[in-house]
């Protein structure tokens, strides 16, 4: 009966309406228990002083905030608090006192009498709410079950807490007290069970606190639990291994890693590596040793090593001499026409061979349109020297690592284009072609590819290339390097200087047809499963394809629009048709449709204002209609076509000169003065830029204002100056293939270019009449015809509607690269 009369006992005794206040922030004491503090701040020491009397009372309340954050007194009103008895004090060295407390009961802070030495609060005993009987006993029975719970699954619970807890659940205050004390909650979370005057509410805010605690001790045990697992068996593995490495040593066998290790070691002294890749080789191999097989490492070192040992560092493929005959044989067996190039092609292996294979000297680089046969020029070369060829495509690399390799650090790391290439063909001195070396993407955050090519080509350097992910040099000077390009100024000229250009214009109609007869029609009968006998054709048919629908520079449009034809045949054979299909112009437009590219430009008549200009592009030479339109106004000059800079100066240069040449060419003042004027560049979706265009954009403002036609038989390229000089321009081959292939023979060009009409083909040369002229009165004699009395409208219309409009929609539509009046 002592401990009902002493739990009596202390709730009954009478409290004074103000006691000195202890603010903790790290611990409180429930009605009816006992703990033990330390205090150090100033006025809880001030308290203690003040007051030495033993049994001293005091207000215990939680101080909500950070440690460093003073406390605000007036904020402590209203909150629930512990009235405790201090009953020991022991003085500490660090003016540190520490004191037992011994809860006598809950409290409320009324308000606050004295804050300065210590504080002072008026109090009242709080009045506690008692719970719910009808949930009063699931309560009780789930926060016992969950004390159980935890103290088996945490350590720092004792195993007797849970049995405490029975032996009050007869108090459901006291017991909820008790469960907040020994299941070592948050000082937050002790706060709030003060501060819970309902029982019932005080219950359930320590069972949810209870089960999310058995949540998550349960998820810890989890982990431990497999934590467990996977140390044993990373030990019984380990255990397992040292008996089998004892038993192969009993039988006098090796373990796999070991034997892996002697059998690399045998692969690296039979490679006959050089003697720098040997040692690095040799050196990774005994780190390989010291690794487990199951390490991220071992396996990064072994990939490493099956690199070294992969690529051809003495294999060698190919003659030891060079026989010129067989390359010009081979030349010849695959291509038609192209004499240039194959004679280049020839020098260029003819100083090799007499040098005695010596790499140094510059690397070839054939530029020229789509479909003319740069690859397969490659692959004819390494075909007649006997040398394995292979094809690296290089087009939109962006990343220099693509080229010098990614460095092992990286996951997934690997050696470049250029060494994977040397591991694919398995001998070090291929024929390696780097294709579209122009469509490189140069800069960037990922470095510049372009720059990273400069070591590559040249020969001086490439025998010592270092690759990031080898990090060992590799000799590069024994592969034969041949770059193919569209358009040569998009090689950076650092790179450009390294090469060797050889141009390759493009076909003449005439050469198409041949190379139909010869390569095209044995080729497409055989993929298509039909003979000659199924269809036929003729010169003068595969002349109008060429002309009409395939006026490119080269064969890829001619071939396929050959290869519908037989798809038509190979359809029709299969339904059952039989007998031979003679093609002629007619069956080629009901297959292939209306004619993509206009009659040939002699055929039309001279108009006022409308000149036929030659352009250069990556793709080849093409004509360019340049139109002018005059109307009245007040001397405006409209230019319109989505012109580069220089070519609207040189539209401004052109119509000063005219203006200065009014009156040869019968203008009078009035008539400049009252007339506005409109250049226009059909293909207008197509950028343009270049001076070369000068000469045709003087003859059509000159045409326009003095209302005399233009001869539409003859194109015409070149710069003008102010003063009305033709300068040189370039691309002549290009643009002069242009007209030949549209049907114009007549070509006027400025005289600094007479040099290049050796390069123009012989075929070309000897169908075309070629006007050399220096001066603008020069163009003006030649392609202004006499003053005729029907062009007499002020306005006069460029173009009547429909003529033309085939093969300017075309090249409107087209996919192509900006024409370029190369200057």
């Amino acid at each position: 009966m002592s401990r009902p009369q002493r739990r009596d006992e202390i709730l009954g005794q009478e409290l004074p309406p103000t006691l000195p206040l202890m603010a903790l922030r790290s611990t409180i004491v429930y009605p009816l228990g006992t703990i033990a503090v330390q205090m150090g701040a100033p006025e809880n020491l001030a308290l203690l002083r003040a007051n030495e009397d033993p049994g001293l009372i005091v207000a215990l309340v939680v101080a909500t905030g950070d440690v460093d954050d003073p406390i605000d007194n007036r904020r402590l009103v209203g909150r629930v608090g512990v009235a405790a008895r201090v009953h020991e004090r022991i003085n500490l060295p660090g003016d540190t006192v520490q004191i037992t407390l011994q809860g006598l009961r809950r409290i409320t802070v009324e308000s606050v009498e004295q804050e300065e030495p210590f504080v002072i609060a008026g109090v009242r005993a709080a009045k506690e709410l008692p719970a719910d009987p009808d949930e009063l006993d699931d309560l009780v029975a789930r926060i016992v079950s969950a004390a159980e719970t935890l103290a088996d699954l945490v350590d720092r619970i004792p195993d007797e807490v849970p049995q405490i807890l029975k032996m009050n659940v007869s108090d459901p205050g006291r017991f909820a007290d008790l469960a907040a004390t020994n299941m070592n909650f948050r000082i937050s979370d002790k706060d709030e069970v003060l501060q819970r005057l309902d029982v019932g509410q005080r219950l359930r805010f320590i069972l949810s606190r209870l089960e999310r605690e058995v949540a998550r001790a349960r998820v810890m045990e989890d982990v431990k639990k497999q934590t467990e697992v996977k140390i044993e068996q990373h030990q019984r593995e380990f255990y397992l291994r040292q008996q089998l490495r004892a038993i192969q040593a009993e039988l006098g066998e090796t373990d796999p890693g070991e034997k892996e290790a002697i059998e690399l070691l045998k692969k690296i002294d039979d490679a006959r590596l050089p003697e720098r890749v040997g040692q690095e080789a040799r050196r990774e191999t005994e780190r390989l040793r010291m690794l487990s097989p199951a390490s991220s490492e071992y396996q990064v070192i072994r990939t490493y090593l099956d690199w070294i040992l992969s690529l051809p560092w003495h294999k060698r493929s190919g003659d030891e001499e060079i026989a010129l005959s067989k390359v010009e044989e081979a030349l010849d067996g695959r291509h038609y026409g192209l004499n240039e190039a194959k004679e280049r092609i020839v020098e260029f292996l003819a100083v090799r061979k007499l040098r005695g294979g010596d790499s140094h000297g510059p690397i070839l680089c054939f530029v020229g349109p789509p479909g003319t046969g740069k690859t397969s020029l490659g692959e004819a070369i390494a075909t007649s020297i006997g040398r394995a060829f292979y094809r690296i495509s290089v087009g939109g690399v962006r990343d220099e690592a693509e080229i010098r390799g990614h460095r092992r650090t990286y996951v997934g790391s690997m050696p470049g284009l250029l060494l994977q290439a040397l591991r694919r063909v398995g001998v070090s001195d291929p024929v390696l072609m780097i294709d579209e070396i122009d469509k490189m993407s140069g800069g960037g955050a990922a470095g510049d590819p372009t720059a990273a090519m400069l070591e590559v080509l040249d020969p001086a350097q490439n025998h010592d290339f270092v690759d990031h992910y080898l990090n060992l040099p590799y000799d590069l000077s024994r592969s034969l390097f041949i770059c193919t390009a569209n358009n040569l100024y998009d090689i950076p000229a650092p790179l450009r200087d390294r090469m060797e250009v050889i141009r390759i214009a493009g076909y003449t109609v005439e050469e198409k047809v041949e190379i139909a007869w010869r390569y095209l029609l044995p080729r497409l009968l055989e993929e298509h499963g039909i003979t000659d006998k199924d269809i036929q054709f003729t010169d003068e048919v595969l002349g109008f394809i060429s002309s009409r629908y395939s006026r490119e520079a080269g064969l890829r449009n001619f071939e396929r629009n050959i290869a519908s034809l037989m798809r038509k045949r190979a359809r029709k054979k299969a339904e059952g048709e039989e007998g031979a299909w003679i093609v002629d112009n007619a069956l080629v437009e009901e297959i292939l449709g209306a004619p993509k590219h206009a009659a040939e430009a002699a055929e039309q008549e001279p108009e006022v204002g409308t000149v036929t200009g030659l352009a250069w592009t990556s793709l080849g030479g093409d004509i360019m209609t340049i139109e002018a339109l005059r109307m009245q106004g007040s001397g405006k000059l409209t230019v319109t076509g989505q012109l580069g800079d220089v070519m609207r100066e040189s539209v401004d240069a052109a119509l000063s000169f005219v203006r200065s040449r009014a009156t040869a060419l019968g203008m009078t003042a009035q008539d400049l003065k009252e007339s506005d004027l409109h250049i226009h560049f059909p293909a207008g979706a197509i950028p343009k830029d270049g001076p070369s265009a000068g000469v045709a954009v003087t003859l059509a403002i000159g045409s326009v204002l003095s209302r005399r036609p233009v001869r539409r038989d003859v194109a015409m390229t070149g710069e003008v100056t102010l003063r009305g000089k033709v300068l040189e321009i370039g691309g002549v081959k290009e643009k002069t293939l242009a007209a030949y292939r549209a049907g114009l023979r007549e070509v006027i060009l400025p005289a600094g270019n007479q040099k290049d009409l050796r390069d123009v083909p012989d075929e070309v040369r000897s169908n075309m009449a070629f006007t050399f002229v220096s001066t603008m009165d020069e163009v003006f004699r030649l392609a202004l015809l006499p003053y005729s009395t029907g062009e007499l409208a002020d306005a006069v219309p460029v173009r009547e509607a429909g003529r033309g409009q085939g093969g300017e929609a075309a090249k409107a539509s087209a996919p192509t690269p900006a024409p370029t009046p190369a200057g």
